[in-house]
C-alpha cells in the first residue's frame, strides 16, 4: 500500500516556475510507476506525464520541454519541475502510482493510488 501526499503548488505568473513534490509512504514506492495528472474546473483530468523505473519519462505534448519529473526513491518522492508556466496550465495537480503498460501510462484508470491534489495558478 502507498500512501500520497501532493505539495508545492501557489500562485504564479505566467513564463515562472514552480516544482511540485509528491511524498509517499510505503516500502514498495520504488517499484510503482507515478504520474502526474491535472485536472481544470470543467475539464476532465488529463496526462501530464509519468516516471517509470528511475529515468524513464513521458510527457504529454502540451507540456513537452516545459516540464521534468525526477524522482529519488531514498526519499520516497517525485518531483514534478515546471518551467516556462502558461496560464492553461493553472489547475489541480495529483500524483499517482501503478503499474501501467506503455499503452495505458496516460489513462486515470491505470493508477491504485493518488495523493489528494495541489492547486496551481499562473496569472497571465
Amino acid at each position: 500500500q502507498v500512501q500520497l501526499v501532493d505539495s508545492g503548488g501557489g500562485l504564479v505568473q505566467a513564463g515562472g516556475s514552480l516544482r511540485l513534490t509528491c511524498a509517499a509512504s510505503g516500502s514498495t514506492f520504488g517499484t510503482y510507476t507515478i504520474a502526474w495528472f491535472r485536472e481544470a474546473p470543467g475539464k476532465e483530468r488529463e496526462f501530464v506525464g509519468a516516471i517509470r523505473w528511475r529515468t524513464i519519462t513521458t510527457y504529454a505534448d502540451a507540456v513537452k520541454g516545459r516540464f521534468s519529473i525526477s524522482r529519488d526513491n531514498a526519499k520516497s518522492a517525485v518531483y514534478l519541475q515546471m518551467n516556462s508556466l502558461k496560464p492553461e496550465d493553472s489547475a489541480v495537480y495529483f500524483c499517482a502510482a501503478g503499474n501501467p503498460i506503455s499503452s495505458t501510462i496516460h489513462t486515470t484508470q491505470a493508477y491504485y493510488h493518488w495523493g489528494q491534489g495541489t492547486q496551481v495558478t499562473v496569472s497571465s
